[in-house]
């Protein structure tokens, strides 16, 4: 039984998933930073909601970049138009949920921040060596998620090329083909206004090919990047208090071990067998949670 939009969404963010957090992250400073401009606009200041955007956009001038580093983060999560927000936000939520499936959630941060990174290098880079961008050098900014947004689609569409994605009036169409009708779309759209969004698009979607690369070649440096993430949000995190437990069940063996372990992949290839014929809308929700446990794990 299919469930309604509005129960899906609910659930989504219910359960507090990195996906969530990272798609909560993005409206909440959106909506801040509207609330700051009308705000500001209603004390009839000048000028000051560019300042906000100028203050966490990165730069294409390196000198201002060294002043501001943070802008090399939060730039990747500054939206100023609506629709912007709206679409990096749809296609993060799609590739999104792929990626957690199939490679995992601790991984997705990891994919988005350094696509992210990549992306402003891209840009800045751009901006300080090709001779047609020497007059807005000083002066270019950028703002937005899209580059990281890409990263993860690129590589969850590098990962399950195959995978087929079904699409309002198009029907049913393979991963690696929508990636390359948005890298296609950037470059082509390079001389045709907002050259560096273009080129920082292009930045992430080669990390999101770089990393699902590796991946699939057994090496992942998001395990590296995760850790260290990990370790920096413990900062901020309440220690639990010390409780002791006591365990009255028999402890599992070996072999109980791995006989559950076989089970449940069997269990596990059966629905990427029926994603791979049917889609993922196919599956029951018995089915869906059990993809999702084991991608969390």
């Amino acid at each position: 039984m299919r469930h309604s939009l509005w129960h899906e969404i609910r659930n989504f963010f219910l359960r507090g998933s990195v996906l969530a957090r990272l798609i909560g992250v993005n409206v909440a400073v959106f909506i801040l930073i509207k609330l700051v401009r009308v705000f500001l606009f209603l004390l009839n200041i000048d000028g000051a909601g560019d300042q906000i955007t100028q203050f966490l956009g990165i730069s294409s001038n390196i000198h201002v970049i060294l002043h501001r580093p943070w802008t090399i983060i939060t730039y990747m999560f500054v939206h100023i138009e609506f629709f912007h927000i709206l679409f990096n936000m749809i296609v993060l939520y799609v590739g999104g949920r792929l990626f957690s499936d199939f490679i995992g959630k601790d991984r997705l941060t990891a994919t988005y921040l350094v696509g992210g990174l990549v992306g402003g290098l891209f840009y800045v880079a751009a901006f300080n060596v090709f001779p047609v961008f020497q007059d807005v050098v000083a002066f270019g900014l950028a703002i937005g998620a899209s580059a990281s947004v890409l990263s993860v689609f690129i590589a969850i569409a590098v990962y399950m090329p195959d995978y087929q994605l079904p699409l309002l009036l198009l029907g049913r169409i393979r991963l690696k083909y929508i990636a390359i009708f948005f890298v296609v779309l950037d470059i082509i759209s390079i001389d045709k206004g907002n050259p560096g969004g273009h080129i920082a698009h292009l930045g992430g979607a080669f990390w999101g090919f770089i990393y699902a690369t590796l991946l699939k070649s057994g090496r992942d440096p998001a395990l590296v990047i995760g850790f260290y993430l990990d370790k920096f949000s413990k900062l901020f995190r309440s220690k639990p208090s010390f409780r002791v437990e006591y365990n009255r069940e028999r402890p599992v063996t070996d072999d109980d071990y791995n006989r559950q372990r076989a089970e449940n992949q069997q269990k596990i290839d059966k629905i990427l067998d029926k994603i791979s014929q049917s889609g993922y809308d196919s599956l029951t929700r018995e089915e869906k949670d059990l993809l999702f446990r084991s991608g969390n794990r």
